[in-house]
């Protein structure tokens, strides 16, 4: 029976397990929930709250940790985005619907409400398509580390998955011997993606070519997971599993090494493959089920490249009359 008088801080790990069984989410969503509470059982330190239980939380934490996350810095000395500062209150959000699932008296989530995002907030990064073939060139291919980087690169942006969904994949969902005999167009995989839904992903023959080079270099070492460590510190692992932070770090050091004014990430990668899509006359809609949005609005995001299309239409198609 969950203990309803116990402080804040203390309901987080039944929070992230209630996430994980009652509604289907990820480990890695789980994990991300994790981070953002972190900020706020930090801030509830700083600000000596740590003992505060959920019936005592009010209006006016909820505000001074607005204005707290309002004023935070990241590592560099920057203000964090108001995208960034969302992502810390909607863990706040949930955490408190938790409670109300549980009966925990509390605050209403509704009482957390969302810094307004400006147009310049929602503009996202991508790169254009001569910028992504200087990635593709920076990693060193004669050895296997260079080569798993390249198919890598080459996965994300052929298939607009999220780096989350990508060290998921496992060699046995694969035709391996298709696969490394070259016998293949494409190829599609069905996955489960952000908050357990499932969608089919598509894998150009380009980017396969590079996973099977991956794959003969590599050998058979008979570890599941698609893309491997080569870390020491995993030398005692039984799968050797590639993490996310590690895909982040090369990705960005390749987006410098090729002189590129974006700091690229994965998701920049995502974000690209979404804008070539619309760039080479994919609809939205379509757009919609290959990034896995449930909502049509996250996808419009990419006004970027279909408000200029809009005026190329209006202009071809309607006179003025």
């Amino acid at each position: 029976m969950t203990n309803t008088n116990k402080p804040i801080k203390d309901h987080i790990t039944d929070f992230l397990e209630y996430c994980e069984i009652e509604k289907g989410l990820s480990p890695q969503t789980s994990k991300n929930y994790y981070n953002f509470l972190n900020v706020f059982t930090k801030w509830l330190e700083l600000a000596d709250l740590s003992d505060l239980k959920p019936k005592d939380l009010t209006d006016k934490h909820i505000w001074d940790y607005r204005l707290y996350l309002s004023r935070k810095q990241d590592n560099k000395g920057k203000y964090i985005k108001k995208t960034t500062q969302n992502y810390y209150l909607i863990a706040l959000r949930n955490l408190l619907t938790y409670f109300t699932v549980k009966n925990i008296k509390s605050l209403s989530s509704d009482k957390v409400t969302l810094p307004k995002l400006t147009d310049k907030d929602k503009k996202i990064k991508f790169l254009k398509w001569q910028q992504v073939e200087k990635i593709f060139d920076m990693p060193d291919i004669k050895n296997k580390q260079g080569l798993r980087d390249r198919a890598i690169i080459e996965v994300l942006f052929s298939t607009g998955m999220r780096v989350s969904e990508l060290v998921s994949l496992n060699i046995n969902q694969f035709n391996l011997k298709k696969l490394l005999s070259g016998k293949f167009e494409s190829e599609e995989l069905n996955i489960y993606g952000k908050g357990g839904s499932s969608r089919v992903i598509f894998f150009s023959k380009r980017c396969l070519t590079w996973v099977a080079k991956y794959l003969k270099k590599r050998g058979n070492d008979m570890y599941p997971p698609l893309f491997i460590s080569y870390s020491k510190s995993l030398a005692d692992s039984d799968e050797h599993r590639l993490g996310i932070r590690s895909i982040e770090r090369f990705v960005k050091k390749y987006a410098n090494m090729a002189g590129l004014p974006v700091d690229a990430t994965p998701h920049t990668l995502r974000h690209s493959y979404a804008t070539d899509l619309l760039e080479q006359g994919a609809d939205l809609r379509s757009v919609q089920e290959l990034l896995g949005h449930k909502n049509i609005v996250t996808t419009q995001i990419y006004t970027h490249v279909t408000n200029p299309r809009l005026r190329e239409i209006h202009k071809k198609f309607h006179s003025g009359r």
